[in-house]
């Protein structure tokens, strides 16, 4: 699962550089993980690539993804100020 996070914040992170943002500009997460035992690994992860204090989030635990190799779906949501 974390290798899944990383890959998610990476991808994140590649989607925001081509909007000339960065990580930095993450206003709002919602992840959401398929086991309990995934919240702390998730945060783990999570800390990598997020600045503190980190953007308001939401993290749930669901029964499952449409394929059931995926353990982790994270959204993501930027604003810069004018």
């Amino acid at each position: 699962m974390q290798a899944q996070a990383r890959l998610c914040f990476q991808a994140i992170g590649a989607i925001l550089g081509e909007a000339g943002m960065t990580l930095a500009d993450l206003v709002r997460l919602n992840a959401y993980v398929t086991e309990p035992d995934y919240l702390g690994g998730y945060m783990l992860v999570r800390d990598e690539f997020v600045a503190v204090p980190p953007p308001a989030s939401t993290l749930m635990i669901v029964k499952g993804f449409a394929r059931p190799e995926f353990k982790i779906e994270i959204e993501a949501v930027a604003a810069r100020a004018p």
